[in-house]
Formats: C-alpha cells, structure tokens, sequence
C-alpha cells in the first residue's frame, strides 16, 4: 500500500484525519494526525464542519472594509458664493465695505461670492463671522463597500473581464 502523504510503498497503512482531510498514511506519517475511528465516535463528522469553519473564515477575510465608515468631515456648503452675497446684501454692504470691515482685498470677496475662489479656513472663520452665517457643514462618510452581488461571494464573472 502507498502512503497518501509521504508516497513510501509500506505493508499496512492508518487511516487518520489530517487538517480534516481522512487520508490512509504510513506510521510515520500517522503522527501527525488523529484517528480517524477515535474522531469518528466523538460526535458529528469532523470533516464538515472543519471545512465550514474555514469558509466561514475566508468569508469574513474576502469582505470589503471601509476604513472610513464612521468618519466625518466639515465641508464648504455647495454654493457658499451665493451665501454669503445675500448675508452681505442682507446687511446692507457693497462689496467694498465689506471688504475692508474683515481686512481684505476687494478682488478676494469678489472671487468668493462667483464661487471661483475657495476660501481657506481663516478666510471662511471671517466671513462667518462678520456676516453671522455658517459656511461650513459637517458631512458624514461611510457606506460600506461590499464585494458585489450574489450574497458577497465569489465567483466566476469576478475574473472574467466582459468586452
């Protein structure tokens, strides 16, 4: 008989399980698994849920992870321009008292208010405050990435490229 781990041609072989594979081995071989009638009559079959466990395991390691879940962010509102035109307005400045009521340059809040500047955050604390306004916002990220249809699982149309 042949062993099924080493490939030596012996007179009599063990049937043992070997990282839940039964495999017929060699004595010398036999070590390093258990017996298979001994892991038998302990219960449910070893093999099945040993491979479970792993795929359970691959399962949990193949998943996306968003390392950003959770995090947020202060972002500039969308159209902080027309914001802060209408606030200035509203007070009853033109632009150039304005300008210089929070030490700037005319050009620079002319930029601002057609959205073809982005205020840095000096700029932006500023103008919040002379104008009593808010600026900025605090937005959320964080969907999860998942790894595709078909219940997260692998498979075949992953690899293939479609033309």
């Amino acid at each position: 008989m042949i062993c099924e781990m080493c490939g030596k041609d012996v007179p009599a072989t063990r049937t043992v399980i070997v990282e839940g594979s039964r495999l017929n081995v060699c004595p010398g071989c036999a070590r390093f698994g258990e017996d298979y009638k001994a892991s038998t009559a302990s219960g449910a079959p070893l093999t099945q849920s040993v491979i479970e466990e792993r795929l359970e395991r691959r399962e949990r390691r193949m998943r996306s992870k968003d390392i950003y879940a959770g995090t947020s962010s202060i972002e500039i509102v969308d159209d902080y321009g027309g914001v802060v035109r209408a606030a200035r307005e509203a007070k009853g400045m033109d632009l150039e008292q304005f300008a210089s009521l929070i030490q700037e340059k005319k050009g620079t809040i002319s930029k601002v208010e057609s959205n073809s500047l982005v205020p840095d955050d000096k700029l932006i604390k500023k103008i919040e405050k002379a104008l009593g306004i808010k600026l900025t916002e605090t937005v959320q990220s964080g969907a999860v990435v998942g790894s595709g249809g078909n219940g997260n699982k692998m498979t075949l149309a992953n690899f293939i490229k479609k033309s």
